[in-house]
């Protein structure tokens, strides 16, 4: 338009970097979208360290990837990276190695190796106290520190990218800096951060994602198993046929899966350290509902999402629901990849298989508490029952392919209704 004119506005970097801080990581959410970057790397081995020292202490991430050009860390290091992004890339925002590291630490390095023939060693490093002494978005280079020189150590042989976090002051606030207090803050934190990591990988760890092999995790030197949600090692769970629904987006459509399974009871785990292992960091009534993945990486692990509330009878009910990054928008995915949303048409195509798993996931519960009380019967008293409970499983399942909820619920409260002994035989 004739006349018009138009005025750069640029954000003032001391005021801005310090409100990103507080997005909403933790210590190991935020650690976790550094993992993110690695696996993204193409890394097949990624070490977590933590490191306590008096006043010093610091963290580091490395992985074997494929390091970084000079220009690929600046842009790295610039908050809200012009890179574009594949489908089904971990990252999303471009913000994510600047807004969970400075959420943890106020100077952050990061140290780069591309070459397998040339020891060329990048290092840049973006500092907070700098830039609120300069109110500019000021990247240094090749800086120097004990933490810093231990990460060029790593790279000494091989390509990789190790990053360091230093001047921990979200996590070890100045007063316990050098306590035995922050000694065992920062033990904790490291052991949270493997139980965490240990479930959001879980797929990369097992090898189960397609296209690539297993991933190595360590967390101070210590290599993290797999914790799969859906115990695919016990032969005692009931798996769901997997279902598939199509969600809108402005591009065309993409795809959901659903594939719900119901866990063994107490009595049925293989053993009792694996039925108390996969009670998961909530334990078992927290851990029900919905485990929700974006491109095979876990950003909910938990919960209904509205769909229902928990129930100690529905304990034994998990469902995998797996979406492509094409659907970020739809789920409303956020920064720290910890929030999403089902969306509003997904919400009702997912009502009837969800009290689908809920049923039959009910009826194990119950199995297992009479089980309990029970004195030993015989093996044809035993064999009757077994086929009885397997027509009230089909029977109920039936009823929901034709019904809806709501007319379910009356078809059973009228068959316990007129004849509570059949019912009770049926375990409806």
């Amino acid at each position: 338009m004739a006349g018009t004119k138009t005025f750069e506005v640029a954000p003032s970097a001391a005021r801005l970097t310090g409100s990103l801080r507080d997005i909403g990581y933790d210590f190991p959410t935020a650690v976790a979208d550094l993992v993110d970057n690695s696996i993204t790397a193409g890394a097949t081995r990624i070490n977590v360290f933590t490191q306590f020292e008096p006043n010093d202490s610091y963290v580091l991430i490395s992985d074997d990837g494929l390091g970084m050009t000079e220009s690929g860390l600046i842009e790295a290091l610039r908050f809200g990276s012009r890179r574009t992004y594949e489908t089904n890339e971990l990252g999303r925002f471009g913000l994510g190695l600047k807004t969970g590291s400075f959420s943890q630490c106020r100077k952050l390095t990061v140290v780069t190796r591309t070459s397998a023939k040339q020891r060329v060693i990048r290092v840049m490093t973006l500092d907070l106290n700098r830039i609120e002494r300069t109110d500019r978005w000021d990247i240094t280079a090749n800086e120097t520190s004990p933490a810093i020189e231990r990460a060029k150590g790593y790279l000494r042989e091989s390509p990789g990218t190790v990053v360091v976090w230093e001047d921990l002051d979200r996590v070890l606030p100045e007063r316990y800096a050098e306590s035995g207090w922050g000694r065992r803050r920062l033990r904790s934190l490291a052991s949270k951060t493997a139980e965490h990591l240990a479930m959001v990988f879980h797929r990369f760890i097992a090898g189960d994602v397609d296209g690539r092999g297993e991933v190595v995790i360590c967390v101070d030197d210590d290599k993290l198993r797999p914790w799969d949600p859906f115990a695919p090692d016990e032969r005692e769970r009931t798996v769901l046929s997997e279902q598939t629904f199509e969600i809108e987006t402005e591009d065309g459509s993409s795809e959901v899966r659903f594939r719900g399974v119901v866990l063994p009871s107490r009595d049925r785990f293989s053993s009792l350290e694996e039925f108390e292992r996969l009670s998961g960091p909530l334990k078992w009534n927290r851990q029900q509902g919905l485990y929700i993945y974006r491109a095979h990486r876990l950003v909910q692990h938990g919960g209904w999402s509205g769909l229902r509330g928990i129930d100690e009878h529905m304990k034994l009910a998990r469902a995998a629901i797996d979406f492509d990054t094409d659907l970020d928008e739809s789920f409303q995915i956020n920064v720290a990849k910890m929030s999403v949303e089902l969306p509003p048409a997904l919400r009702q195509m997912l009502e009837r298989p969800v009290q689908e798993l809920c049923v039959l996931a009910d009826d194990a519960y119950r199995r297992s508490a009479n089980a309990g009380g029970r004195s030993e019967t015989s093996k044809g008293s035993k064999a009757s029952e077994t086929a009885l409970r397997d027509v009230g499983i089909a029977l109920k399942a039936a009823m929901l392919e034709g019904a809806t909820v709501p007319e379910f619920r009356k078809a059973l409260a009228t068959l316990r209704k007129r004849n509570p002994e059949l019912a009770n035989q049926l375990h409806l």
